[in-house]
């Protein structure tokens, strides 16, 4: 356990470091309308890119969950293929865009 400094009025500052969803449903309720929302701009964009936002809950298995996510996005009509993009280490990755149907309404 790390020790936190108390701040000189004696208030203990809170931590900023996102917090780790319980469970993958819960993280998918909370991720899946920005990944969404970046879908129906329809340009393209990495999910790593969209998950790095810090209101957004870290996955509970960060190595399988974002595309375990990715995968049920393009099986249900959301998302298309759109090329590949690289990760912060140079690893690549599917780059994905909205589906037609998603940015004319149909599927949500």
């Amino acid at each position: 356990m790390t020790a936190v400094q108390p701040a000189l009025d004696g208030t203990v500052p809170t931590s900023r470091a996102r917090q780790r969803a319980e469970d993958y449903d819960t993280w998918v309720q909370a991720v899946r309308p920005a990944l969404i929302k970046a879908a129906k701009d329809g340009k393209p964009f990495l999910f790593w890119q969209i998950l790095r936002d810090p209101a957004l809950p870290l996955a509970p298995d960060p190595a399988h969950d974002p595309g375990r996510l990715a995968a049920t996005l393009h099986r249900d009509g959301i998302t298309r293929t759109a090329g590949y993009g690289k990760t912060p280490d140079k690893s690549a990755v599917q780059r994905w865009r909205g589906t037609v149907a998603l940015i004319e309404g149909r599927v949500a």
